[in-house]
């Protein structure tokens, strides 16, 4: 009975609100929503090229080992950036046209878009401070 009392009051708490400071809800990051996978030459043209912000394009593919050490490390740069860059990953497998147009020879390829142009790229895999280096070039910091 007590354990059931106890659950009642936990489910009576609202989970957003004014009233939610007990910390019980959760939310997602808002890194996530600065990345995104490309879906088809329509979605690439419409948040990549089309894009106002600068946008990152990481080339990638599942079988890739450096693809899945760059993917991660570079998500979480891109978050620290607070929405000034965006990130958008492309399968290379699932996408060959996108790497044929953008003459990807090799993963990981990451490309820096802005207003549609590529300004920058690099091939293989780089460390955190290059990373850094990379986005403060994009965005002009």
């Amino acid at each position: 009975m007590a354990q059931r009392l106890a659950l009642q009051r936990l489910l009576a708490f609202p989970t957003r609100g004014p009233l939610a400071s007990h910390g019980r809800a959760f939310s997602t990051s808002a890194g996530r929503r600065n990345t995104f996978n490309v879906q088809d030459g329509s979605d690439f043209q419409d948040r990549v090229v089309n894009s106002p912000k600068p946008v990152v394009v990481d080339f990638h593919a599942q079988w890739c080992g450096p693809c899945k050490i760059l993917g991660p490390r570079l998500e979480k740069l891109v978050a620290k950036q607070e929405g000034k860059v965006l990130m958008a990953k492309v399968d290379i497998d699932d996408h060959t046209d996108l790497a044929i147009e953008y003459e990807v020879s090799a993963v990981p390829t990451v490309l820096a878009m802005k207003n549609g142009d590529v300004v920058d790229k690099f091939v293989g895999i780089k460390d955190e401070d290059q990373l850094e280096a990379f986005l403060k070039k994009l965005i002009g910091a």
